[in-house]
């Protein structure tokens, strides 16, 4: 189940909405040079640039220095780098989406300024010039063009993603820059006012198309508390962190959406949830249920209407996974009632076991961004998934797993339905990561995972955490009896206490294995797998389809949750507890891998 603001149909308006507007700015930029040349009002533009020259003076030489400086490429770029650490580093959840739109409208902005230039050649005022003349065309002005980009994208955040009175004098403020910066740039001789018209339309246009992606439906100033989008599909994901409820939640409540698994919840554990929503203030309910057809229920259709505050869902990770699917990158929250078979999510959240208590706890917090992992493959449509994806071995024990051991044993039903394929064949499997070179291996199974701990506290993936902006990659691969054992002592060590170190090679592409290279680490914000023949695959406990490959992208921050604390308390106390010699920091565009 997929939204219109999915990940490539973003990427797909914004690659036409980007390509129109170049157009339309060497189209402008060709009428003005050929066209209106010689033509009032351009005739003006000599008489009002010689004026400026003639009656220039200390004072506003150096005023209008310090504008042009401010708006140079290096002034530029240094704004923009602290202004994007600024937002990716706010203590509670840091904002992926806006960072990513402000980064990108600069970026994006000199690009399309930097084509125009190619295509249109206009000369600079014939007065004196107090700056050197960079060897690109006037037209448009480029300091005009990224400072609208910069300071209205500043404007823009602030608008749209703080309240009070005082963002209106912020954003005036910040408005004002980019004419500041055009009307120095015509007292200094280096611009004609139609040069700085077409950077204020670039800057302008550039805005409005990646606020389109990026921003657009995530909330206003004004209206309910602005959430995150991620990034454009791709990602990129930013955040803001949400605010505390005041006690008896927050405050005047709003309209939520229940979606019911109605096995997992059953009518006693509904009640109680209708009860504790009613205490925090949400009065205005609308539930529904999940069925085989629409595991969503009609969750898609609420939220398409608009107006939904909150999605509580009361149900396992296959119903959590469904609703994020709906949610994400729509900036509205999510709440847990964790009634399923494995809760994987709400386990790796800290939430209590118990399903009225932890929508309890969660109701009296705050909201923070956690990523998402989008997976598609042959035969597989694009999903989304909040904990973990796979193929081989794990699949086929959720495949096979008993309905009825399911409901009366719950997740020692998986327990049992995996000594059924202890013996299962190898899988001959490639390994892509972050666009890099394949990798060939042999495994029993592939975990891809956005959190790393399973039931009873087993540690598959301890270096996962939900807001690290990438997915941890294991190979399972036990050879024989002693492979076996070596994978049950490693992983047992791990849940009876977190060593400081544990033996770990490192392999010639960089893998991390343990557990006598039965278990092989890697990290990636793309990972893409390939079998030789069709695997059993599982996303999130439920069964896909089987087939030969899985993709998936990182999505970060994409998912806002509402939590009584940040998450990943106990991701991190696992972080510490890894082998020296494993790095801390990885880029994302390096995999590396780790334990």
């Amino acid at each position: 189940m997929t939204t219109e603001n999915d990940g490539p149909a973003r990427r797909s308006r914004m690659v036409w909405l980007l390509a129109a507007q170049t157009t339309s700015m060497v189209l402008l930029g060709l009428w003005v040079t050929h066209v209106a040349a010689g033509h009032w009002p351009l005739t003006l533009e000599g008489r009002l640039s010689q004026a400026f020259a003639t009656h220039r003076s200390p004072v506003g030489n150096g005023l209008t220095a310090g504008l042009s400086l401010l708006a140079s490429t290096e002034g530029i770029v240094g704004v923009t780098l602290v202004c994007v650490a600024a937002l990716l580093a706010l203590p509670s959840a840091p904002r992926w989406v806006e960072a990513v739109f402000l980064g990108a409208s600069v970026a994006v902005q000199s690009a399309v300024f930097l084509v125009v230039t190619f295509f249109v050649e206009r000369p600079r005022p014939d007065v004196p010039q107090l700056d050197g003349a960079p060897p690109t065309s006037s037209f448009p002005s480029g300091h005009v063009g990224a400072s609208v980009a910069l300071y209205g994208g500043l404007a823009t955040l602030v608008l749209s993603r703080t309240r009070g009175p005082w963002r209106y004098l912020t954003a005036g403020l910040l408005l004002l820059v980019p004419p500041a910066v055009g009307l120095s740039r015509v007292y200094r001789g280096m611009h004609h006012p139609s040069d700085v018209l077409g950077g204020l339309l670039n800057g302008a246009a550039t805005l409005l198309v990646l606020g389109s992606v990026f921003l657009s439906g995530h909330g206003a100033g004004g209206g309910r508390t602005p959430e995150r989008a991620p990034g454009g599909g791709a990602g990129a994901v930013p955040a803001r962190p949400g605010r505390p409820g005041p006690v008896g939640g927050r405050r005047g409540g709003g309209r939520v959406v229940v979606v019911r698994h109605p096995h997992g919840c059953p009518d006693e554990l509904a009640a109680e949830v209708r009860a504790r929503l009613q205490r925090h203030g949400f009065t205005v309910q609308r539930w529904t249920s999940t069925t085989v057809d629409r595991p969503g229920g009609s969750l898609a259709e609420e939220c398409a209407a608009g107006g939904v505050d909150l999605v509580v869902v009361c149900g396992g990770d296959g119903t959590v996974r469904v609703c994020a699917d709906v949610v994400a990158g729509t900036g509205i929250p999510l709440a847990l009632v964790p009634c399923g078979t494995g809760n994987l999510l709400a386990r790796n959240l800290d939430l209590p076991s118990d399903p009225a208590t932890a929508l309890d706890e969660a109701l009296a917090g705050g909201d923070f961004g956690i990523d998402v992992g989008r997976v598609e493959g042959d035969g597989l449509a694009p999903t989304r998934f909040t904990a973990m994806a796979g193929a081989g071995f794990d699949a086929a024990m959720v495949r096979d797993a008993s309905p009825v051991l399911k409901a009366h044993l719950g997740w020692a039903a998986y327990a049992l339905s995996a000594v059924r394929h202890l013996r299962d064949p190898r899988m001959r499997l490639s390994l892509r990561l972050d666009g890099g070179r394949r990798i060939r291996r042999r495994a029993r199974m592939v975990v891809i995972g956005n959190v790393g701990s399973l039931q009873a506290g087993l540690e598959l993936l301890p270096r996962a955490r939900p807001d690290s902006g990438r997915l941890e990659v294991v190979l399972f691969d036990p050879r024989g009896a002693a492979g076996w054992l070596a994978v049950a002592a490693h992983l047992a060590a791990r849940v009876v206490r977190r060593p400081a170190a544990a033996p770990a090679s490192r392999g010639p592409d960089g893998a991390v294995s343990v557990a006598a290279g039965s278990l092989e680490y890697f990290s990636a914000g793309r990972i893409e797998v390939r079998f030789t023949r069709a695997q059993d695959r599982e996303v999130d406990g439920d069964t896909m389809s089987r087939g030969t490959r899985l993709t998936v992208d990182t999505e970060p921050g994409a998912l806002r949750i509402r939590l009584p604390r940040a998450p990943g308390g106990a991701a991190a106390a696992g972080a510490a507890a890894a082998p020296s010699g494993v790095p801390e920091g990885r880029s994302r565009t390096a995999p590396t891998a780790h334990l």
